[in-house]
């Protein structure tokens, strides 16, 4: 990142700012909601995906651990705040398509993988426009969605939507963003593990640059998620489903011209 303008690390602190915001915010979204910004001011997925999993780690870990203490200040244990029992199913399931997905993003071009990753956000944000985020009506549908949300979350880290539409199925709602986040945790790590035996830079020194960023929109997040809690989110959503989906179309060009 050393030859990016200032102009362009600037937009970039903005965006990690964003991408802290809608990880704590929601439960979800650090790279699927930010990597179309990313991606339109340096085309290096490569480059960001390590420093989007790092943060990850730091504040899905600090999201989990805060919970947990005030669940149990609170006395309202109820199971705890993770469903470890689904989260040890769901992984398994999730394992071999996760690391094809992996194998994938190390062996195709940076263009290839940016405009796969604009078209899947891009068909996101028609599901949020339209409100008709992914739903799992049956068990081979969940099968399918497990599989390709494995896969696409390996590949760059953006198959969320897919996998939070079958957890949400089993798991209690006081329970899922954190069972996401412990999820989240588990994924990462093992994408970051191939990175490492691939010989990948991890851009460390980046992420640290970066986390204080990063660490600004998580505590706007965690106040945002409060009131998401009580409030209807459809108007949310649907206008974000536009900015992403202009985004996306916009890197889609860019990546064919």
């Amino acid at each position: 990142m050393s030859d990016l303008s200032l102009v362009q690390l600037g937009l970039i602190a903005l965006v990690f700012v964003w991408s802290g915001f809608v990880r704590s915010g929601l439960g979800f979204g650090g790279a699927a909601l930010s990597l179309p910004f990313l991606l339109l001011i340096a085309d290096r997925p490569v480059v960001f995906l390590p420093i989007i999993g790092i943060h990850l780690l730091v504040f899905s870990s600090l999201t989990v651990w805060q919970s947990h203490r005030q669940s149990r200040a609170s006395d309202q244990t109820d199971g705890g705040t993770v469903d470890w029992h689904y989260l040890g199913k769901l992984l398994a399931l999730l394992l071999i398509p996760k690391l094809i997905g992996v194998f994938g993003l190390l062996t195709l071009p940076d263009a290839v993988m940016s405009g796969i990753i604009f078209v899947i956000v891009g068909s996101y944000s028609i599901s949020y426009i339209l409100n008709k985020p992914f739903q799992s009506n049956s068990k081979a549908l969940e099968i399918v969605f497990i599989i390709l949300g494995g896969y696409i979350s390996g590949a760059s880290l953006v198959g969320a939507p897919l996998l939070i539409a079958v957890a949400a199925q089993h798991v209690a709602r006081h329970q899922l963003r954190d069972t996401l986040f412990a999820l989240w945790f588990v994924l990462v790590c093992i994408k970051l593990g191939a990175f490492v035996a691939f010989d990948v830079d991890l851009q460390l020194l980046a992420a640290l640059y970066l986390l204080p960023a990063a660490a600004l929109g998580h505590v706007l997040g965690l106040r945002f998620h409060s009131l998401l809690q009580r409030a209807d989110s459809r108007q949310f959503y649907r206008g974000l489903g536009w900015v992403l989906l202009i985004t996306s179309s916009v890197g889609v060009v860019q990546v064919l011209l």
